[in-house]
């Protein structure tokens, strides 16, 4: 969904047919019908408008489980996706490379990049 700034409709400088300056700005204002929501103006921005369809797709298909260190890793299996919260460097590249040898997924992480992050 494309967000339009107050005003942008009327004004060049606000980015009427100028892509680059189509910028978004929160609408401001004591009697601003944009910032409160009204109905028959642009939408503003807020939390749900946009979702990682990619990201959504794997969450419903796989149960979430949360790791916090190896032992907690050998008890998840291939129907599971591996979320990493609250853990330091170290405890995290050892369950990389012990989730890139069980071959499990884990969430928003790459570990082979991860990895070739970490020996550098």
């Amino acid at each position: 969904m494309k967000f339009l700034r107050r005003g942008s409709i009327r004004h060049s400088k606000l980015g009427k047919k100028r892509k680059k300056k189509q910028v978004w700005r929160n609408p401001t204002g004591r009697h601003n019908k944009m910032r409160k929501k009204r109905k028959g103006y642009p939408a503003t921005v807020s939390i749900g408008y946009r979702k990682n369809k990619d990201d959504r797709g794997k969450i419903l298909n796989k149960v979430p489980v949360l790791v916090t260190n190896l032992r907690e890793l050998e008890t998840a299996g291939k129907n599971n996706l591996i979320l990493i919260g609250k853990v330091g460097k170290k405890r995290k590249t050892d369950i990389m490379k012990k989730a890139k040898e069980m071959k499990l997924e884990i969430h928003k992480l790459n570990p082979d990049k991860f990895l070739k992050r970490e020996k550098k």
